[in-house]
């Protein structure tokens, strides 16, 4: 393979058990580049992400990294090829028995034989990439929601993998936080620059602030794969939408009035 990896994703048909949430999935995410999968709430972003993995197989379709189809791999050479993938969840995903140390250097220490000293080591080099050097021996519980999710992106890049995929990384955080956590997967894609960087996000801000390549799922299908460029010129009706937040419904019902029975019976609840 060449020293960064494409992602191909070629008419992909995924979701759980009869129920279809991709259907017909197709562009690129180039290598040593940050793409962002940008669509509404339950379009199949995570669901996408979680085929790139490998934690679900789909229904149909073709799924290339670099030159390999990696759904018709066989499990053990997947695995090798899982090895370069490092993944920062939603929520960070630290385990909470363990230091900030020991949870950033969980893929060397259950792989290699390193002694505790290296992996030491090890664990300052990327909590220092992140800010967080000061922190190594708290506890996740200790830290803050912005804390935690820079110490998921150490333990996601410590084994400098080739494929770096970040599901939601400024969701729940004010915008400087999350603007930290913008300028930290610049930062990366960076110091790593053939490494391929997946996010996914609805937001806006950090689209325009990190993406080189964007890619638009509505309703489990892709509608636009490009530049953020091409993506503000586009005239198709949804993507406008979407880019200026305009909904295209009337909005709920607010003047449904309560039964009754269940008004008197709140107020005389209310009253004591």
């Amino acid at each position: 393979m060449a020293s960064g990896w494409d992602i191909t994703i070629r008419g992909l048909k995924a979701g759980y058990g009869d129920h279809v949430v991709l259907d017909t999935v197709t562009g690129v995410l180039p290598a040593g580049s940050v793409s962002v999968i940008l669509g509404g709430s339950g379009c199949g972003k995570s669901t996408l992400l979680r085929q790139i993995i490998g934690l679900s197989k789909p229904m149909a379709g073709e799924l290339i990294v670099g030159d390999r189809d990696i759904l018709r791999l066989p499990r053990r050479e997947f695995s090798r090829l899982r090895r370069n993938m490092g993944v920062l969840f939603q929520d960070g995903a630290l385990l909470g028995a363990l230091t900030l140390a020991e949870n950033v250097v969980l893929p060397l220490s259950e792989h290699l034989s390193l002694t505790r000293a290296a992996l030491r080591r090890e664990a300052l080099r990327v909590l220092e990439m992140v800010g967080l050097e000061g922190f190594a021996d708290f506890y996740p519980n200790e830290l803050s929601g912005g804390m935690r999710k820079r110490a998921g992106l150490a333990r996601a890049i410590v084994a400098e993998p080739k494929i770096l995929l970040c599901d939601e990384p400024t969701s729940g955080l004010d915008p400087i936080t999350a603007a930290r956590m913008d300028d930290l997967l610049l930062a990366m894609n960076r110091h790593f620059p053939d490494m391929t960087t997946v996010v996914v996000s609805h937001d806006m801000a950090s689209v325009w602030r990190i993406a080189d390549n964007v890619m638009v799922i509505r309703e489990g299908r892709s509608i636009f794969c490009g530049t953020p460029e091409e993506l503000k010129r586009s005239e198709d009706p949804y993507l406008v939408r979407f880019l200026s937040r305009e909904s295209d419904e009337d909005g709920a019902d607010v003047h449904a009035e309560m039964a009754p029975e269940v008004r008197a019976s709140l107020d005389r609840w209310l009253a004591g």
